[in-house]
């Protein structure tokens, strides 16, 4: 369940996401915006991009919830630097950070998660630091992550200077049903085992994608309650019995009547899919 980069598995949406974030922090575009669901990735790509980055510092903050201060504090500790109390010796001791990696030919890039939790004037302090450049480029590169409804609240009329200096902005989406396949075994050979070894059938494919909807959090919960389910029962080919038994166990499902509506809902669609042998012959 945490963000390891070694578990990332690049779908054609990962891939696009991080080389638009390479992208804006190589070429010193200033801001860069991800957005996606909960349980999309994004940190786990955000982890991942740091691990490529060459001849660059980075400064994460995970926890966003700052005042504009204490997200300024945070920011110069982070890129490990003494400076003063004031607000001025915070931002002078910053630039003279940034003017000294670019002399070195090094780039620094901030990346803020879960953005959508900013403040205003934490927006507006972030938007003064974009103000560090020179009179060819950005010497600090910003990287705001978060949730739909940041997208939402970068368009509001108050933060409209700042929203019009992101260059470059991606929305990740959930995985597809052909993709969420592919994570399953991608994780399963990260962890030590094979397709050989462990197999998903056919029909548990459609309960998988229904009740995770591509989401790889969701996916990583559901299927390690599967792989529970199916050591017990000392099986390595999980079917759709065994995935409705772990769904029928998944935390949240509160009362009899809404375990018996999801049961009967999975029925329906696992009867109403039709799937082809081909689909899963690479395996």
């Amino acid at each position: 369940m945490t963000p390891n980069p070694r578990f990332l598995f690049l779908s054609r949406k990962h891939e696009e996401a991080l080389a638009s974030l390479s992208y804006g922090i190589e070429k010193r575009k200033g801001f860069v915006l991800l957005t996606g669901e909960i349980g999309t990735g994004k940190t786990t790509i955000c982890r991942a991009l740091l691990n490529s980055l060459n001849d660059v510092d980075s400064a994460l903050i995970l926890n966003p919830s700052l005042t504009d201060d204490e997200l300024l504090t945070a920011i110069v500790g982070d890129f490990g630097l003494i400076s003063g109390r004031s607000v001025k010796e915070k931002i002078d001791a910053l630039n003279r950070f940034l003017l000294e990696r670019r002399k070195a030919g090094r780039n620094a890039v901030v990346i803020i998660d879960e953005s959508q939790h900013l403040s205003n004037s934490a927006f507006e302090m972030v938007r003064l630091l974009s103000n560090l450049e020179t009179e060819r480029e950005k010497l600090l590169q910003i990287v705001f992550m978060g949730q739909p409804e940041l997208r939402e609240k970068l368009e509001r009329h108050d933060l409209r200077q700042l929203n019009q200096r992101i260059a470059v902005r991606y929305h990740l989406e959930p995985l597809d049903m052909r993709e969420t396949m592919d994570y399953i075994y991608h994780r399963l050979r990260k962890g030590g085992s094979s397709e050989s070894y462990i197999r998903f059938a056919e029909d548990s494919a459609s309960a998988i994608f229904h009740y995770t909807r591509g989401y790889p959090r969701l996916i990583n919960i559901l299927c390690d309650r599967v792989l529970m389910a199916a050591y017990v029962e000392n099986k390595r080919a999980v079917n759709k019995r065994i995935v409705l038994k772990a769904i029928n166990d998944m935390d949240g499902l509160k009362s009899p009547k809404e375990k018996n509506r999801l049961w009967l809902m999975f029925q329906r669609i696992l009867r109403s899919s039709v799937f082809s042998v081909s689909y899963f012959c690479h395996y």
